[in-house]
């Protein structure tokens, strides 16, 4: 049996996932609802989380800019608060690129 080309299976699995998220149940419901490997599904959220560019915003506070926010595609923020220390930020985004 061929594989499909490259484009095919990460477009399959980009629906699949956004499906996932939409649905709102767990990767494991998911995936036994749809006779899908759960390896294969962390494997490929994993590998397309990763590629997905980061994108800025710039958000409005008011008056007075208090924090900073980051908003990834998945959805995921990140919100930077005035005063915050250096090495707890950079802690936390040693965690979002692992």
């Amino acid at each position: 049996m061929t594989q499909p080309p490259p484009t095919a299976r990460r477009e399959y699995w980009q629906r699949q996932i956004a499906e996932q998220e939409k649905t709102g149940l767990s990767a494991s419901a998911f995936c036994r609802a749809r006779g899908i490997a759960m390896a294969s599904f962390y494997a490929w959220r994993r590998r397309l989380h990763a590629d997905a560019p980061v994108r800025f915003a710039l958000v409005e506070t008011g008056a007075t800019q208090e924090s900073l926010e980051l908003l990834w595609p998945t959805g995921e923020r990140l919100r930077i608060t005035a005063g915050v220390d250096l090495a707890t930020l950079r802690t936390v985004l040693a965690a979002l690129r692992a």
